[in-house]
């Protein structure tokens, strides 16, 4: 049978015309001898009516929700209309009706609305993806990732694969490992990005590559992130940050006009990484609110509060109008205490009078001194600067969420720039790369001399709160690429490993390059309003990094473990 329509095409210009159509039942009634079918596809629903008599009442009475059907018909007018759907004036009646396959009770219901728990959904994902909400993140993602791949095809990008089976270098989160059967003892491992392979392309002279890779992180998961992922991977020779940052504007900008008729203002917003820190506690600041953190350790210093003692900061936020009940500021502590915090104090100024937890130890001139105004509640955080700001941004957030102080429908893109290059590991006694041993220092004799202090060439795109990409100039110097390493505290050996390959390549010519990976996933995440990074994922993992309809990870066959010399402990 040659089909003529989809499922959300068919309305009262159709009426009298024969039309041919397939699809799922999506619900199935019988009234009074008259049955109606939901006839569904991934456009949308037509409704099949077949009456008493026909040759194919029948078939109709063994139609069950979600067998596939296929159906000829005649398009008529509804008696009664549905103004919900596309097609709701019309009605095809049924002249010929096939069952194409049954199918059992469904264990979810196939509709946008589902009490299907997360993790039923994701066992029976082939079916969670029926549902229109899931289809249109689908094909969302596919539209978006069009969208962005054109832009760059526009700026002169080639779309160039790199491998999956790679060289394991273990700096940054954990790799999945690959063992060979031809090499035994030895491992590949599945790229966390294609860092090594973008920069050896442009010491091949390509000058501009892109990719919509793969990725790989053996590390715990969070509602955003996946041990999977993809990434929109942009390289470029011949660069500076700004060039990078003009090109992934374009990309996003263009982008979110023609998949969500949305004009981003460009160029971005630019924030150094410390003043994110200081005024918002991290460093992908939500910009669609104010509430900013600040410093109150000067103004504690002479007040002899027992809560801020031997504590070298004291730093606080302004809730501006709301009511905290003493139940929920013990909640807010515990969320405070998560987040590293020692403790939360507070004080309120409503009506001329002041209260809150920390009251009794401040006199009138010491409140006044706050500037509080009208219905202010003062959150004070005491404690180390990382751990003050950490809390203090868990608590910005809990606090805008709670009182409906963040826009809707608004993007607020932000770059993040001026990185520290490098972190120090006082438990290991050495320096660790803050982005990755690749990333340019912003003045090496910095790097050579106070490594503590020396800054990247490194940038990150944020969007309301969400890192969705970042990236940097990178190392084309071997003396600087060297010193590097030399840093990290890799020896000659240590180097040859890992990186020696790259080291060598570096001697034939490399042109000054960087780049950027955007993390497709959270932008199709954000562009779809969606809290939850596995809906925009097809068959993604569960929080525990398990695929429930797989069954995976699973043991396997000793025979494929003898193959390659493996034995699994106990």
């Amino acid at each position: 049978m040659k089909y003529t329509h989809h499922n959300n095409e068919l309305n009262i210009k159709h009426i009298g015309k024969e039309v041919y159509l397939k699809g799922w039942a999506a619900k199935v009634r019988n009234l009074g001898g008259l049955i109606f079918i939901d006839l569904r596809d991934r456009f949308g629903i037509t409704q099949l009516l077949v009456k008493p008599g026909n040759a194919f009442y029948e078939t109709a009475l063994k139609v069950r929700n979600e067998f596939v059907l296929e159906a000829k018909g005649i398009v008529i007018e509804r008696e009664s209309k549905n103004s919900t759907i596309p097609t709701g004036e019309i009605e095809v009646e049924v002249t010929v009706l096939s069952i194409l396959s049954i199918a059992e009770n469904p264990p979810i219901i196939i509709a946008n609305d589902t009490d299907a728990l997360e993790d039923t959904r994701l066992k029976y994902r082939y079916l969670d993806l029926r549902r229109p909400v899931m289809q249109n993140f689908m094909i969302k993602r596919h539209e978006i990732t069009q969208a962005i791949r054109s832009v760059l095809v526009e700026e002169g990008f080639y779309e160039l694969e790199t491998p999956i089976l790679g060289k394991s270098t273990p700096e940054g989160a954990r790799d999945y490992l690959v063992p060979s059967r031809l090499y035994p003892g030895t491992f590949y491992a599945l790229p966390q990005s294609p860092q090594i392979y973008k920069q050896l392309f442009m010491v091949a002279g390509f000058e501009k590559y892109f990719q919509i890779a793969r990725c790989f992180r053996d590390e715990d998961l969070r509602a955003d992130r996946q041990p999977e992922f993809t990434q929109v991977d942009i390289e470029a020779s011949f660069v500076d940050m700004d060039d990078v940052q003009r090109i992934v504007e374009n990309v996003l900008v263009k982008t979110f006009k023609k998949i969500l008729n949305v004009d981003v203002q460009a160029p971005f917003l630019k924030m150094s990484f410390q003043e994110a820190m200081e005024k918002y506690g991290n460093d992908k600041p939500d910009m669609r609110f104010e509430m900013l953190i600040n410093d109150y350790t000067t103004y504690f210093k002479s007040i002899d509060l027992p809560l801020f003692h031997g504590k070298n900061q004291v730093r606080g936020i302004i809730l501006e109008q709301g009511v905290v009940t003493r139940k929920r500021f013990d909640q807010l502590t515990e969320i405070i205490k998560k987040n590293h915090g020692d403790a939360l104090a507070s004080i309120k100024y409503s009506e001329g009078q002041y209260t809150g937890s920390i009251v009794k130890y401040l006199n009138e001139t010491e409140l006044k001194g706050l500037n509080l105004k009208e219905g202010n509640t003062l959150f004070l955080v005491p404690g180390a600067f990382e751990n003050v700001s950490s809390s203090l941004s868990a608590l910005r957030i809990e606090l805008a969420n709670e009182f409906n102080l963040i826009s809707e429908n608004v993007y607020k893109f932000l770059w993040v720039t001026e990185w520290p290059l490098l972190e120090y590991s006082e438990e290991e006694g050495r320096f660790y790369a803050k982005h990755h041993p690749f990333t340019a220092p912003v003045d090496a004799s910095i790097l050579k001399n106070d490594p503590k202090n020396a800054m990247a060439k490194a940038y990150d795109v944020v969007l309301n709160g969400y890192e969705i990409g970042g990236g940097s100039i990178r190392i084309h110097s071997q003396e600087v690429q060297k010193l590097m390493f030399d840093t990290l505290g890799l020896t000659k050996k240590d180097i040859e490993e890992r990186f020696g390959f790259f080291v060598d390549a570096l001697k034939y010519g490399t042109p000054p390059h960087g780049g950027l990976a955007l993390g497709l996933d959270r932008v199709v995440m954000l562009m779809t309003n969606t809290q939850n990074i596995k809906d925009v994922v097809a068959f993604p993992k569960t929080q525990s990094a398990k695929d429930t309809m797989m069954q995976a990870p699973s043991p396997v066959d000793n025979t494929q473990l003898e193959e390659l010399q493996i034995k699994v402990g106990k």
